[in-house]
């Protein structure tokens, strides 16, 4: 397809109308800072969706680990000094104590 007999006089013309119209209204546009507010219902939902996000994430309970946990603590030798000491040092250590 050819396109002939283009008025370039026509074409400038045009674009230099379009360009003034650019500057001046940027030069009318000088606005404040944004800023964005979020209420407290807002951030509450988003804490529960990603509680509810890593819960969904979070493997299954393993039934058989349990169950070795539960023979062991019935075992009357089993809970010493030094089982209750690395318990308790485990628990303070996932608190960051």
């Amino acid at each position: 397809m050819m396109i002939n007999n283009v008025n370039v006089e026509r074409v400038n013309a045009l674009n230099n109308v379009q360009n003034t119209k650019r500057t001046s209204n940027a030069a009318k546009s000088t606005f404040g800072e944004d800023s964005v507010s979020i209420s407290k219902e807002a951030i509450a939902k988003a804490d529960e969706f990603y509680m509810n996000q890593v819960a969904a994430e979070t493997p299954d309970v393993r039934a058989d680990r349990i169950a070795e946990v539960k023979a062991k603590l019935q075992d009357p030798n089993y809970l010493n000094n030094a089982v209750i000491a690395s318990a308790a040092d485990k628990i303070m250590e996932s608190f960051g104590l």
